[in-house]
């Protein structure tokens, strides 16, 4: 009988009000990738922390090379040959790389530690297994590539038998999302076991050996690629078949409705974060913004939302300038606005529903007369959103903290199109989401191209911007590289320009 390099054999695992573990049981065996996938809240994160030690389980075993342990802590996980790259790296980023990888493992001389003998381990493992990486570089000046091969590396340093990898790719441009999964079918080839959590089909289908799907934390289907499609996958995952390609119409252009000029905006930090930024988005149509994470795309939609202020450049919608206009005044232009950040920018957690629905015009008719709020009014438009954009709650006055991830986006989403729209601001507008969700986000987004509206989608999902734009400017180092036709973009070229090649 095959070892199990690392498993779960009916585990439990409740917190106050979720049972987030319910009766679980997988298996993963030496040079093999187990593929774990679930929407948000089908308990895949609360799984492989009771693996990697940092939860205990309420009932049931964890289990490691054949044998049932009683982990106490990650330290111990560790001791047993787990590796966890978590998705927020857990680097210190002013250290160099060699100092980061050993860090709490460092060899030692005569009581010192010996950098020299750490980083001789270092470049010999990342030429074993092609992570190669430059040892005394800083890891606050490593790409976010660089930065996730330092973790496995560190991993791998401490003699890991089994990696636990949370989202890896979704950082990674798509030429490095395709060397990770790469180097992850090597080691297998050494013996190694890894978990793979992630969200994107397309990659479960093209790395793992076996698949297991949880839904309301349980297992609900378990497989492998040969004999199951993204289709397949998603309708385990939801429960009901889930259209992956939004069909969408030819766009029809019109005129400009969105003009950014010379646009010149500093990070919080006071670096130039956008250079001398020009382009154009056009009534029906929807221009997708692609790019690795913090090449600008942040400061980007904060300087047109008013969130941020620009040193340099003009902003037009529709020929009347808003550089430097407040947020409520750009609002009032008719630019609606998908934050990035629902937490923070989206919705206000204590508020209800009903008042999340008039955040942006709680102060005009009809909701308020002369300073006073009409609540017959706005609940009565609150619950038309609610019903409208099928957002899953017991009443419109329970708070916006009660609802899901998703159920909190499709009210934004509900808020923000329920007004006339002129230019839609749609930031990250799926991410950590359900695919039922998106599927439903997608639609609505598309309705409002169809119906007139300009469309910047900023996103770091490719597929998304591939799937919904018409045209795509792709951002690097707060550069636009190359603005292409969609329908003539491929995965591979718009990959490079993210990463600055433009050959």
């Amino acid at each position: 009988m095959t070892e199990t390099l690392l498993g779960a054999r009916k585990v439990r695992k409740e917190f106050p009000g979720v049972l987030a573990n319910d009766d679980i049981s997988i298996s993963l065996q030496p040079g093999r990738i187990l593929a774990l996938l679930g929407e948000n809240g089908a308990g895949k994160s609360t799984l492989v922390n009771i693996l990697f030690g940092m939860y205990r389980p309420d009932e049931g075993h964890v289990i490691i090379k054949d044998e049932i342990v009683d982990l106490r802590g990650p330290d111990e996980a560790i001791s047993r040959g787990i590796g966890m790259v978590h998705q927020h790296f857990q680097l210190v980023p002013p250290m160099r790389v060699v100092e980061n990888i050993v860090l709490g493992a460092e060899p030692t001389r005569r009581g010192l530690v010996d950098l020299d003998e750490a980083r001789t381990r270092v470049i010999a493992l990342s030429e074993r297994y092609g992570l190669e990486v430059d040892p005394d570089a800083l890891v606050e000046d490593l790409p976010v590539g660089m930065q996730q091969r330092v973790e496995i590396l560190k991993a791998l340093y401490r003699d890991a038998d089994v990696l636990i990898l949370d989202e890896p790719t979704g950082v990674l441009t798509p030429q490095e999302a395709d060397h990770l999964l790469g180097v992850l079918r090597e080691l297998t080839e050494t013996g190694l076991g890894i978990v793979f959590i992630t969200h994107k089909l397309r990659e479960v289908l093209a790395i793992a050996d076996d698949i297991v799907v949880l839904r309301n934390g349980q297992v609900v289907g378990e497989t492998r690629p040969s004999d199951t499609d993204e289709s397949d996958l998603a309708e385990m995952m939801v429960g009901r078949n889930v259209m992956l390609q939004v069909e969408k119409s030819v766009s029809r252009p019109g005129d400009p409705v969105l003009e950014v000029k010379e646009l010149e905006v500093k990070d919080d930090r006071g670096q130039i974060a956008l250079d001398s930024l020009s382009f154009e988005v056009r009534a029906g149509e929807i221009l997708g913004v692609a790019g690795v994470e913090g090449n600008g795309q942040r400061e980007l939609v904060e300087a047109i939302t008013g969130l941020r202020a620009p040193s340099v450049g003009v902003m037009k919608i529709e020929g009347e300038e808003l550089t430097g206009e407040s947020p409520r005044q750009i609002t009032k232009k008719g630019v609606a606005h998908i934050p990035e950040d629902r937490e923070k920018h989206g919705v206000v957690a204590i508020y209800s529903l009903a008042e999340n629905t008039i955040l942006n015009r709680y102060h005009r008719k009809p909701f308020s007369i002369r300073g006073i709020l009409r609540r017959d009014v706005i609940r009565s438009h609150a619950q038309d959103v609610v019903d409208e954009f099928d957002v899953r709650t017991p009443s419109i006055s329970v708070p916006a903290s009660s609802l899901s991830g998703g159920n909190k986006q499709k009210l934004i989403v509900g808020r923000e199109f329920s007004d006339d729209i002129k230019l839609l601001i749609a930031a990250q507008p799926t991410r950590g989401i359900d695919i039922g969700a998106i599927e439903f986000i997608h639609r609505r987004i598309l309705e409002q191209r169809d119906k007139g509206a300009a469309v910047l989608l900023v996103s770091a999902e490719l597929d998304e911007i591939l799937g919904l734009s018409d045209r795509i400017a792709v951002l690097y180092d707060g550069k636009i590289m190359d603005v292409v036709d969609a329908q003539e973009a491929n995965r591979e070229q718009i990959g490079l320009l993210m990463a600055g090649i433009t050959d």
